[in-house]
């Protein structure tokens, strides 16, 4: 631990993979360190931003301006957009909701396309993901989503994908790389606790890593458990992680980015809320999204049906000795105005 202390993000790969097993004492030890990194970094605060979550093809149905007029309505300051256009959607489709966006949520941050939902626009559209990005920017696109990364190596992907080729690593990084160069910041992701090692946890981190120092484009780094789905599980798959494991990737993310990305969020959607605790006081510093339905159409969007209030979140900033700070998508500070639940 005595490394780790003096450099953060200093140690070699075998190194950061024994601390992905760490148990017992050693992982509080490996937890309150990285909560010290944490603190060193971004202060002792507790962020969130007021969002909507809605399914790409329904921001193009007739009543989407009823629902990004609630959106707004209810307080958010971002809405998120993810998931492919059906086949038979306009050319410009991806356009025309970018568009759609700007026009019913002014002012409101539209969060927005996977890599290969930037892929699948451009090719849509005949041209190349760098113009539809610029296109898409210019007509009110705030960033892109940096998911559906799973585990960034090929052979894992393949395996999660039932054998078939996913979109290969070095195409997500591409087009995530092109996304920062367009001018719009992303997330980062990872989804564990499947068929990886800790050593491909590891270089999936340094992969993130690698982008940071040529592009400067994500904002946060999100490890998110990964959920079975229904049906049997592809061979050699585990049924996502326990605790023990999301705490411990939690804390190594901090460290090995630590210089590089400043905030670690915490999916509370995916994990027990004693376990959201946990991580927050062990190198996470933002909760994400409160992610509000609203009442016209509550399951317009994933993971309908979970949403934080402020007073839940005030609640946990007290237990963490926090403070809570309400934040924009690219974490600026959110002025204060009338209305709104949240």
């Amino acid at each position: 631990m005595r490394a780790v202390e003096r450099d953060p993000a200093g140690l070699g790969d075998a190194a950061y993979a024994a601390l992905l097993v760490a148990d017992g004492g050693d992982l509080e030890a490996l937890c309150a360190l990285a909560d010290g990194v944490r603190r060193d970094a971004v202060g002792d605060e507790l962020t969130f931003v007021v969002n909507r979550n809605l399914d790409t093809a329904v921001v193009l149905e007739e009543d989407a301006p009823q629902l990004l007029a609630e959106a707004v309505a209810l307080g958010a300051t971002e809405v998120c957009v993810q998931g492919p256009l059906p086949e038979d959607a306009p050319a410009d489709g991806y356009l025309r909701l970018v568009r759609l966006v700007a026009e019913h949520a002014r002012g409101v941050h539209l969060h927005a396309f996977r890599p290969a939902e930037v892929a699948d626009a451009a090719a849509r559209l005949g041209t190349s993901p760098r113009e539809f990005l610029l296109a898409a920017r210019a007509a009110g696109l705030g960033s892109v989503c940096g998911t559906a990364a799973k585990v960034l190596d090929d052979d894992v992907r393949t395996r999660l994908n039932g054998g078939v080729p996913d979109l290969p690593v070095a195409r997500w990084l591409e087009l995530v790389a092109t996304a920062h160069a367009a001018g719009l910041r992303s997330t980062a992701t990872v989804v564990h606790g499947h068929v990886e090692t800790p050593a491909q946890q590891v270089a999936h981190l340094r992969l993130l890593a690698d982008l940071q120092d040529r592009t400067g484009g994500f904002t946060e780094f999100i490890p998110m458990p990964f959920l079975p789905p229904a049906g049997p599980l592809p061979p050699g798959c585990r049924p996502g992680p326990d605790a023990r494991e999301v705490r411990a990737l939690t804390a190594v993310a901090r460290l090995l980015l630590h210089g590089r990305i400043d905030h670690v969020q915490t999916a509370w959607t995916k994990v027990r809320p004693d376990v959201v605790e946990q991580l927050l006081r062990g190198g996470a510093d933002d909760l994400g999204g409160l992610l509000v339905d609203g009442a016209l159409r509550p399951g317009a969007g994933a993971e309908a049906g979970r949403e934080l209030t402020r007073a839940d979140v005030a609640a946990l900033g007290e237990r963490l000795g926090r403070r809570v700070r309400q934040r924009t998508t690219l974490y600026g500070d959110v002025p204060a105005a009338p209305g709104g639940r949240w």
